[in-house]
């Protein structure tokens, strides 16, 4: 039975082929024989010109028929001239062509015409039984009546010297009767015909010889009638069907009648014409079928290892030995600014006191010498003043220089100053928040004595520009420790001080941004539950405030609804920046919103993750030396200088400490100085010092104007003291109080809940929301009546499900909310398929709420300018390359697991010959795709949280899928040299190293984009086992040849078969000669095209490519956890 699939082919797609290569084969074969005849003087000379006209008829046949036939068979003939030669050029082995005229002057008689050869070919490929026992169709010389001798296996005849004869007929078979006898070696003769082809090149066609034992022709395995010797060779077809015709491994066969053993040193392939020299450092015995180029594979492995350890360490090294710079400069650059700062406070304490005793020595002179004109006095001591002033500007300014700092004009001196001038300016406008101090010495705290000190010296010096590590450092430090001895000035500021720094020139706010909020409802969409209902109040820039409450009392849903993240719900009332009906998504790159969990990366240093976040959401026009000093006075206000070069940590790897990652989380929103900043829950899980350290840094925020509203449960006294204002919401989101935290514990008071002694207040407040507190009996107060209290008490409308309690408490209600008036605490009971059809109903509306939001528009009202895609691109770039070098162990696991996988699937003996490798290659492509495509699923599943904050913060969500591509693109050019370094130096195929490299480059490039694809869309989990199935199954689809018109077009669109497509065709055309039947067997069994193998290439890079648009589309779409 055939071993292959030749057997099937059409007779009506294949038989053309064969003519042509028969046809060409006869015109080669013809003009070697036209010149051994010109050699030999003893031949007739009208035999001579009897074979000169059948090679005029063969060649003009050639030329006719030339175009259509490759047009037939252009599936698996590349180059025809090539193969041509490669497979009967006989020019320079004509031994056994001329041995054959010697044995029969009448060869030239002997071959078979175009009408044979079609006939043969069309038994051949038309039979569904063995193609050894298989017969051609009856023809007028072979058939049941006239059964010449040359009709058996290995015999030819003669033409019938009466017949007629014409090579250009293709349907009339010639009349052969004459001198019949076995074939000539070199030559097959096919069982019912009487002629002989010659047999191509790599190919081993001796006259058989009779076996005694079993009486057939070796090594054919014909049997011949009795009373006839056993003749030549009797077919040729695949590899699988008549491998006894083929030259066997270990030995080459320059013509098709010699058969030499190789020798050592050089190894032979099955149907070689030629032995080969191994390689160096290779193991070639005797009779070798191929080389063994294992030591090559140990010094691919050895050389990716070192290289691949060589850029880890290297990198690891390099970022080491920059962050230790880094840490020096820093350090001395603190150093430096410390020493400077405590020298010129040296100095102008010295000052003071010569200033003040120059002040009482001119006093004693003045009462001395009381005839002299005070106002002259006075005069000269305004110029003293205005030159000491001058003085301290020019020596501090020296002071800096020297040590190569450059700042402005010292605050101090400006102080002094315009201190006289303050005594002369009338009360105004800059008198008033004076006034307030005085008239409220409880919230001197909240004037801004600090307003703008963090812009003080914000610009940059004029005339030098700061460019080193050590001047930057020098330049944030000098600030930091000017804004220390302002803050501690600050405490003893004088009223002339306040004016001064009040009308200080250099001072900068934030932008300011208020939100306010009326009637403020969140309902959700699928049950119509109220998460929040008839919340009024605003927030104001400069303060501080608290959002408490119960738990289930909407804190989170409320401030998400304040940020716009509330998906899923509806949402009524209204929501006003600065007092306009303005999105709040059109201040999103100042507004800085602080999640609950901490969501930063893990691993990443402290610094690197502010300082990361400070170069995407600052202003593009800041300079480098301002974002410094922005990222170090973040750092140092909440207490990171001895953590700041520490790696964060994951769940897996240990890094800082729970409180320490809290204000990480904290500080990435506070680098990009928002105007408003939103905090859910951030002292949740914090011990006190802590908390405190982080509201202290909180406080010194909102003195530069910046509005802060965060959730809190339950903090102690001293955190509830830096409170500004209070927002307590009872369970179901109705508010009990909004105001001032100092005013809180007189409210309740008037209410008749009054705070026991040692008593927390907000603890006390929500132990009476959560009913485990009761109020006094005298005042005939009910929890649950507290927020109709707080509507009655402000004027709010009242529901009219809550009319009832506003009618007990005998206070008129002012208005009727007819809108959220629905009571919907007791639902009505849903059967099963109802409760299914409302979940699923649920998240379609939330998914499409998330759709909605990711693809709207809105104006940008922040008036900053944030780096473009390009520079965002360099950021994310330099980042994820950080975080892949610090995972060198998990990579390296990854090319460990390959390197097996290499391994084992090249020691398994499937690179056969009869197949060119498609099972091992068919293996190879599930191997591949399955671990890079496990692989892959970890650059957009591990941070999927981090992107979704980042993003939604207005980093750019092209920068960061360019960059995480950009650097997965190093596996990808890796990967297939680590698996090639095994599976190719331990199966030998015939394709170059260089083929085989280029389709497992595309591949992996193509199955990354489906793994993209997969972490995107699916959780980790599902997105493993799609991984998994994903090659399996497709690889299957793409391998099954008994395909119907379905699986077929669904075969086509797997990108298994392309890769296989290109791996069997690269390995296909180095098969030639002999194997010229088998390759365009296998390539019409499979469907393959032999000039394929670019478009294949192609095709895997495109389905890369889409798969990443689809990626990238999926990811800005969805953005969900």
């Amino acid at each position: 039975m055939l071993m292959m699939g030749t057997k099937k082919l059409k007779v009506s797609t294949f038989y053309t082929t064969a003519i042509w290569v028969i046809v060409v084969s006869s015109f080669w074969l013809n003009m070697v024989q036209c010149q051994g005849l010109g050699g030999n003087g003893r031949v007739e000379d009208d035999s001579v010109q009897g074979v000169a006209q059948i090679l005029d008829n063969i060649f003009k046949l050639s030329l006719i028929i030339n175009k259509e036939i490759s047009q037939q068979s252009n599936f698996c003939i590349k180059d025809p001239i090539a193969d041509w030669n490669n497979a009967f050029n006989f020019s320079s082995k004509s031994d056994f062509l001329t041995s054959c005229v010697k044995k029969y002057p009448d060869a030239a008689e002997r071959f078979c015409s175009v009408a044979e050869v079609k006939a043969y070919f069309n038994s051949f490929f038309g039979g569904s039984g063995n193609v050894k026992y298989m017969k051609v169709k009856p023809n007028n010389n072979c058939n049941s009546i006239s059964w010449p001798r040359g009709c058996e296996p290995g015999w030819a005849c003669s033409l019938d010297p009466n017949g007629q004869f014409d090579p250009l007929d293709l349907q009339k078979i010639p009349s052969r009767a004459n001198n019949c006898d076995a074939c000539c070696e070199g030559f097959f003769c096919p069982q019912g015909l009487a002629c002989m082809i010659p047999c191509p090149l790599g190919s081993y066609c001796p006259l058989a010889t009779l076996n005694m034992t079993t009486g057939t022709c070796d090594p054919y395995n014909y049997q011949l009638p009795p009373g006839q010797h056993c003749g030549g060779a009797n077919l040729w077809a695949d590899v699988g069907s008549s491998p006894e015709m083929f030259c066997s491994a270990g030995s080459y066969c320059p013509t098709t009648v010699q058969n030499i053993t190789c020798d050592t040193g050089h190894y032979c392939q099955m149907g070689s014409t030629s032995k080969k020299r191994c390689f160096r450092l290779t193991a070639c015995n005797p009779n070798t079928a191929n080389q063994n180029m294992h030591a090559y594979g140990i010094m691919l492995v050895a050389a990716t290892g070192t290289l691949l350890l060589i850029i880890y360490n290297c990198s690891d090294q390099v970022l080491a030995a920059r962050e230790r710079r880094l840490a020096k400069a820093r350090e001395a650059a603190a150093r430096s600014a410390r020493g400077t700062e405590k020298a010129h406070q040296r100095w102008k304490a010295a000052k003071d006191a010569a200033i003040k005793h120059a002040h009482g020595l001119q006093t004693h002179l003045s009462h001395k010498f009381s005839r002299r004109n005070p106002s002259k006095h006075h005069e000269k001591l305004k110029i003293l003043d205005q030159i000491d002033g001058e003085t301290d500007y020019d020596i501090y300014t020296n002071t800096l220089y020297t040590n190569t700092l450059y700042t402005s004009t010292s605050i101090e001196s400006q102080s002094s100053s315009e201190t006289s001038e303050g005594r002369q300016m009338e009360p105004g406008g800059l008198m008033k928040p004076l006034d307030d101090i005085e008239g409220d010495p409880k919230n001197h705290e909240a004037f801004n004595l600090e307003i703008g000190v963090t812009k003080v010296d914000k610009h940059m010096p004029k005339g030098k520009k700061i460019r080193t590590d050590s001047q930057i450092f020098k330049y944030a430090y000098v600030q930091l420790e000017k804004e220390k001895a302002l803050q501690q000035e600050n405490k003893n500021l004088t009223f002339s001080g306040v004016v001064s720094l009040a009308t200080n020139p250099q001072t900068r706010e934030r932008p300011l941004i208020e939100v306010s909020f009326k009637d403020l409802t969140v309902t959700l969409k699928a049950n119509g539950k109220h998460l929040l209902r008839n919340v009024t109040g605003k927030f104001e820039p400069g303060r501080i405030t608290a959002v408490m409450g119960p738990s289930g009392a909407g804190k989170t849903t409320f401030i998400s609804a304040l940020a716009g993240k509330a998906m899923g719900c509806k949402m009524t009332g209204s929501i006003l920046i600065n007092g306009k009906h303005e999105s709040i998504h059109s201040y999103k790159k100042i507004i800085g919103f602080v999640p609950q969990d901490d969501i930063v990366h893990g691993n990443l240093t402290v610094e690197e993750n502010l300082w990361f976040n400070a170069k995407c959401r600052l202003s593009a026009g800041l300079s480098k030396p301002d974002k410094v000093l922005i990222v170090e006075r973040v750092i140092e206000s909440l207490g990171l200088q001895m953590v700041r070069d520490s790696l964060v940590g994951t769940v897996e790897k240990r890094g800082i400490s729970g409180g320490q990652r809290k204000r990480v989380n904290v500080g990435l929103e506070m680098v990009m100085e928002p105007s408003l900043l939103i905090l859910d829950e951030p002292t949740s899980g914090l011990d006190s010092a802590s908390s405190l350290l982080l509201l202290r840094a909180l406080r010194h925020e909102a003195r530069e104007g910046v509005n802060i509203s965060m959730v809190v449960h339950q903090p102690s006294y001293a955190l509830f003291q830096m409170f500004d204002d209070l927002v307590l919401l009872a369970k179901g989101g109705l508010t009990v109080y909004h105001g001032s935290a100092k005013e809180a514990e007189e409210y309740f008071g008037s209410l008749g809940i009054n705070v026991p002694e040692r008593v927390n207040p907000p603890d006390h407040f929500i132990d009476i929301l959560e009913g485990i507190a009761e109020p006094s009996t005298s005042s005939g107060v009910d929890h649950k009546e507290l927020p109709v209290r707080w509507m009655l008490h402000n004027g709010y409308p009242v529901p009219p499900d809550m009319r009832q309690s506003a009618n007990r408490l005998a206070i008129p209600a002012v208005g009727v909310d007819p809108e959220h008036g629905t009571n919907l605490s007791g639902a009505e009971e849903r059967s099963l398929v109802g409760e299914l059809w409302q979940d699923v109903r649920e998240n379609m509306e939330f998914y499409w709420d998330k759709i909605r939001y990711n693809f709207s528009k809105f104006k940008d009202l922040s008036n900053r300018r944030t780096p473009g895609v390009f520079h965002q691109y360099r950021y994310f770039l330099g980042r994820v390359t950080k975080q892949r070098i610090r995972e060198a162990k998990l990579q390296a696991v990854d090319y460990l697991i390959l390197l097996l996988a290499g391994a084992c699937l090249g020691s398994l003996p499937t690179m056969t010959d009869q197949n060119f490798g498609s099972v091992s290659y068919g293996y190879t492509i599930i191997a591949v795709s399955l671990l890079s495509q496990i692989a892959a699923l970890r650059t957009f599943s591990l941070d999927k949280l981090q992107y979704l904050r980042e993003s939604s913060s207005g980093m750019n969500s092209l920068a960061y899928f360019l960059a995480k591509d950009t650097v997965d693109h190093f596996n990808t050019v890796i990967k297939p040299v680590v698996y090639l370094s095994m599976f190719y130096f331990f199966t030998n195929p015939r394709s170059s190293f260089t083929d085989n490299y280029v389709v497992l480059l595309s591949l992996v490039y193509c199955v990354t984009g489906i793994a993209y694809i997969l972490s995107i869309f699916f959780q980790p989990g599902p997105a493993q086992l799609w991984s998994v199935l994903l090659p399996v199954v497709l690889t299957l689809v793409a391998t099954q040849t008994n395909q119907g018109e379905i699986l077929k077009k669904i075969s086509n669109l797997c990108y298994p078969k392309w890769a296989l497509e290109a791996l069997v065709v690269a390995n296909a055309e180095r098969y030639y000669g002999v194997w010229l039947i088998t390759r365009c067997g296998v390539l019409k069994k499979t469907g393959y095209d032999l000039h394929a193998w670019t478009h294949c290439i192609l095709l895997l890079i495109y389905a890369g490519l889409v798969s990443r648009g689809i990626a990238f589309l999926g990811m800005i779409t969805l953005k969900r956890k």
